[in-house]
């Protein structure tokens, strides 16, 4: 079916807002808007051919535009933590705005998730979104033009494609930050969901939740998930509120990095991408303030994050994949979530 696009709402300036809906032939039913480029809807079909939204999400505009909890947008222009809000490159150091603790997180204070992007409808399956972020937006160098593109195929695939350009050298880390839950946005808890990742090592974090620069095996810790494990007998074990951790993959389009399922509907959700690194997070923060799509409260451990990325603070490890683009490069990251039932 062909792309449709209607107005989701203005914002607080009174700019009009677009929603996009993707529909494919397996019964899935994606819609998308301008406002940070936001994935607000992802109908998933069960065994019995029954459809839910299966991404936490606000009722409306409003809650996009006070997000702090990134609900289904991308964000940039770096994913995860910087810490301390600083790097250097080239011998030049640079001050970013700090919003968690000590540290910047996801970009800054009003980073990519909280722009209005602009929407362009692209054949029958694909929706693309560009913004053109200002040199030294949140202390970031170089103006950066970024896209994301998201199509949803017939054979149930969500694949998001970002693409970046810079006028300085700049770190770049995007992502879609989609909270999962494949039993429906609104069922509660994802401790039932049986999760497995392929990753033989991760990176362990400081008491700011920023990685030490090591990079440790998982054989034998809480964060061994190379086999299918149920989430609720593994969360309460991790330290301090739950996973929120980057796992160190192999990058690939072609064998998944990782596998989520919710045994009672039957659904499941493969992931593929070409970053290095993936972060699983559980939805730790959720809290009862959080009122989401139809009225329900989105509460701890609500939801799943399964973010594709260069490892957090790369740009400040030596040991990391380095996450600087320069002026004539072109940044590429694909990531895919494949669906079954």
């Amino acid at each position: 079916m062909p792309v449709t696009k209607d107005e989701y709402g203005r914002t607080s300036d009174g700019e009009v807002i677009d929603q996009y809906t993707i529909t494919n032939k397996g019964g899935m039913k994606a819609k998308f808007i301008d406002y940070g480029a936001s994935l607000i809807e992802l109908w998933v079909p069960d065994q019995q051919g029954n459809a839910v939204d299966v991404v936490l999400g606000w009722p409306d505009l409003k809650g996009y535009e006070n997000n702090s909890f990134y609900f289904a947008s991308v964000v940039g222009r770096v994913a995860n933590r910087i810490a301390k809000g600083s790097f250097s490159i080239d011998g030049v150091k640079y001050q970013l705005n700090i919003n968690n603790g000590p540290n910047t997180n996801h970009g800054g204070i009003k980073s990519f998730h909280l722009k209005v992007w602009k929407g362009c409808i692209e054949g029958d399956d694909k929706v693309t979104f560009t913004y053109v972020s200002p040199d030294g937006e949140e202390g970031f160098p170089g103006e950066v033009t970024a896209s994301v593109t998201y199509q949803l195929t017939d054979d149930n695939r969500l694949v998001i494609s970002f693409v970046a350009t810079t006028t300085k050298a700049t770190p770049i880390n995007l992502c879609n930050h989609s909270y999962f839950n494949l039993a429906g946005h609104k069922t509660g808890s994802i401790i039932d969901h049986l999760i497995q990742i392929n990753a033989e090592d991760y990176t362990p974090l400081d008491d700011t939740s920023v990685p030490t620069g090591e990079i440790v095996a998982v054989k034998d810790t809480v964060f061994d998930l190379r086999e299918p494990v149920k989430i609720g007998d593994r969360i309460y074990d991790v330290p301090g509120l739950g996973f929120d951790h980057n796992f160190c993959i192999q990058s690939s389009l072609e064998a998944p990095c990782a596998r989520v399922s919710h045994p009672g509907s039957g659904r499941c959700m493969e992931m593929f991408t070409t970053k290095p690194g993936i972060q699983f997070y559980s939805a730790n923060y959720l809290d009862d303030t959080c009122k989401g799509k139809e009225g329900f409260t989105y509460a701890k451990h609500g939801g799943f994050c399964l973010e594709s990325q260069y490892y957090p603070n790369s740009v400040n490890q030596p040991n990391f994949s380095k996450s600087v683009l320069r002026p004539g490069e072109q940044y590429n990251h694909t990531t895919v979530y494949k669906f079954a039932w």
